[in-house]
């Protein structure tokens, strides 16, 4: 059984002290590639470290919305020159909108739209964070033709669901799926088609129970594929295949 985890964060601080350990740790739960998301280009350097020592590792460039006020009048020029710096860049991201207590909504909507227009020109997938501002994401990405890529650590519920699968989006569930009170969720995760379908872990956050409250980490992503496996009445088997698949087609990976 192969699993991919499509969103880590392992160049964070509190994995540098066991990151060998932390490998043989997702390779013991089936993990057989890690897409790494990128929070500002700033990061670029040590995450491409990373990739460097591990060669399961994709990464992505880009800048989160609540990071939004250090987009600067050459960040356009900078983050299109490092996304062509390396083949192993598989995404833009993790780009979109933050509405949650945001009091700069345009300037993250300016930041976003700057970004969508890199991935379309170079055609890479797009890594999208979304957080109470579903429908304003949407309408932005109507300004845009053929845009393609993952709403990652999704939390919203069946119409919203809808609203992006009707773009052709895929979507990725995390450890939150596995909360008690995530019914909403859960019920996303039971109508999303299955070739759509994307699991993550987001570390280091969100640890899936039955590890909730302690750093997440690759090898947990086996728990929130096991959680949507059981909300869809199919084996973890089956779903492992079916996203492990999905993870290749949308990131263009040869896992050969």
């Amino acid at each position: 059984m192969q699993l991919i985890d499509t969103h880590v964060h392992i160049n964070f601080d509190v994995f540098q002290q066991d990151l060998k350990a932390l490998q043989q740790r997702w390779q013991d739960a089936g993990v057989v590639h890690l897409i790494h998301s990128c929070v500002e280009p700033s990061e670029f350097s040590s995450i491409q470290a990373l990739a460097d020592c591990f060669s399961e590792l994709s990464f992505a460039v880009g800048l989160h919305p609540l990071d939004a006020a250090k987009w600067t009048p050459t960040s356009a020029a900078e983050l299109l020159t490092l996304a062509q710096s390396d083949p192993r860049i598989v995404a833009i991201g993790e780009l979109g909108l933050d509405y949650f207590k945001a009091e700069n909504q345009q300037q993250q909507m300016e930041v976003c739209r700057g970004q969508l227009a890199i991935a379309q020109q170079l055609n890479k997938p797009i890594i999208v964070h979304c957080r109470d501002a579903a429908a304003p994401l949407r309408e932005l990405f109507a300004e845009f033709n053929n845009l393609r890529g993952v709403m990652h650590c999704w939390a919203g519920n069946p119409e919203e669901t809808q609203w992006f699968l009707d773009l052709g989006f895929y979507i990725s569930f995390s450890g939150i799926v596995t909360f008690k009170k995530a019914e909403a969720i859960q019920a996303s995760a039971q109508m999303v088609p299955s070739d759509r379908l994307l699991v993550e872990t987001d570390c280091p956050f969100l640890a899936p129970v039955p590890k909730r409250g302690k750093r997440n980490e690759p090898a947990y992503v086996r728990h929130v594929a096991e959680k949507v496996a059981q909300l869809r009445g199919i084996s973890l088997e089956t779903l492992a295949a079916q996203t492990t698949e999905n993870a290749c087609t949308l990131f263009n990976l040869n896992l050969n």
